[in-house]
């Protein structure tokens, strides 16, 4: 297996992401892959902060307006968090924290998508407070996305070392 991801390590665009001082191979990626994040996980903040009555005057409908955006989010970070794993496969493939990650993003995706059907589908929305369901998959929105921002960030510092065969960061 590790031969395999050390393979997909030396593919020419990995090579070039990594090694290339072009403003367009990694730091372009990473940035992208940044501003993604705060498309799914920002907007979604803010969605989850109004179910919890942060702006309860705020009618909550018109925010189903931007699932177009947070859509965008995640295909961004689809692309870049795909391309930015295989330029360090056999790094982080082998990070249980990766994996964390990966759960905390497809349960917060999960989770928009229950959202969407379940608050912004209920004919009651704006006429009737927001029901406790609807608060604790806010909650849930919102420890999802911290958790994957979180993890993700780890990954830098827990785990194998990039470059460094048998060496490890406590």
């Amino acid at each position: 297996m590790t031969d395999f991801l050390l393979r997909l390590e030396q593919l020419p665009f990995c090579v070039w992401l990594h090694e290339s001082s072009s403003i367009w191979a990694f730091p372009m990626f990473l940035f992208m892959h940044t501003l993604g994040m705060s498309m799914i996980a920002g907007v979604s903040a803010v969605i989850d902060l109004v179910f919890l009555g942060f702006w309860p005057r705020m009618p909550v409908k018109p925010l189903e307006r931007l699932y177009p955006l947070m859509w965008a989010g995640f295909w961004v970070n689809a692309v870049t968090g795909t391309v930015l794993t295989i330029a360090d496969a056999s790094t982080r493939l082998i990070n249980p924290i990766f994996y964390i990650k990966m759960a905390f993003v497809f349960a917060g995706v999960a989770l928009l998508v229950v959202m969407r059907k379940r608050v912004f589908g209920d004919p009651e929305l704006d006429r009737a407070p927001l029901s406790r369901s609807a608060k604790g998959l806010a909650w849930a929105s919102l420890i999802c996305w911290l958790g994957a921002i979180t993890s993700g960030r780890l990954l830098a510092y827990l785990g194998p070392v990039s470059g460094l065969t048998n060496i490890t960061n406590h």
